[in-house]
């Protein structure tokens, strides 16, 4: 009894035509906009805690961290470079450490090829010496800081310093191979010289030097010309260059963002 109170009296559900005199059906919009709301206010929470995650990595390492033993700089790849970018410029940072090495075994190479009796030892000695901090400082902040930062900020600046800068160092790997003696590089002149003489130890270092500085000019020339496909493609200029410098100058050559 009490239901046949509540039901329509003009309503009519044998009827194929529509009557006008039913209840409007129950419609699902409420239940459906409700769980929209839930599902939209999880993903804020979950964007909110990622967000926070961030900062709180931020603050908590996100200061000078290289080099390793004296901080300068702030330098995380995995953090500043978007992941497309990150195989390249990893690359970049092997090479950048594996000219270190070579400057090293360079060094070394000369000391023993004045061990050698080679008349120009001393002169080579004094050079490679000169070149493992000088180049080491100067290969990072003129090729390797710029295209870092080119890929991290996409502005024009950083890539045509990169270009101008990885270009001198392509010739001087190129001068560095040849190995002229005096000049402090145990080339290939200085290492078939030691090799001749049946300096071994001389002969194999040389050898090494000479690899590493063939990898510089194959490996760098090889990225350099991705490096400005991917430049060109993204539109950069040597006019939006001069635009950034005008806007930011040197000041944005070490900050981040």
């Amino acid at each position: 009894m009490p239901s046949t109170l509540t039901e329509n009296p003009f309503a009519s559900t044998h009827s194929l035509d529509t009557n006008p005199f039913d209840d409007p059906p129950q419609s699902n919009e409420p239940a459906n906009r409700a769980a929209e709301l839930d599902r939209r206010e999880r993903e804020l929470q979950a964007r909110e805690q990622e967000l926070n995650k961030k900062a709180e990595h931020i603050r908590t390492h996100g200061k000078n961290n290289f080099p390793p033993f004296f901080p300068l700089i702030y330098h995380s790849i995995a953090e500043e470079i978007p992941e497309a970018s990150r195989p390249l410029i990893t690359r970049m940072f092997q090479l950048w450490l594996v000219l270190l090495g070579t400057l090293v075994v360079n060094l070394v190479a000369c000391i023993f090829i004045l061990l050698a009796g080679s008349s120009d030892g001393g002169r080579d000695i004094v050079a490679s010496a000169v070149y493992l901090p000088v180049i080491g400082i100067l290969s990072f902040l003129t090729w390797y800081r710029p295209v870092y930062n080119a890929y991290m900020k996409e502005q024009s600046l950083y890539y045509y310093f990169f270009f101008f800068f990885c270009g001198w160092h392509l010739l001087f790997s190129v001068y560095a191979i040849i190995g002229v003696p005096s000049t402090g590089l145990a080339g290939l002149i200085n290492t078939i010289q030691m090799y001749s003489r049946g300096a071994l130890v001389a002969g194999i270092l040389g050898t090494i030097s000479t690899a590493g500085w063939v990898l510089q000019f194959v490996g760098i020339g090889f990225f350099f010309r991705q490096i400005w496909a991917h430049h060109t493609a993204a539109g950069h200029s040597v006019a939006k260059a001069k635009t950034e410098f005008a806007q930011h100058g040197a000041r944005a050559y070490f900050t981040r963002g």
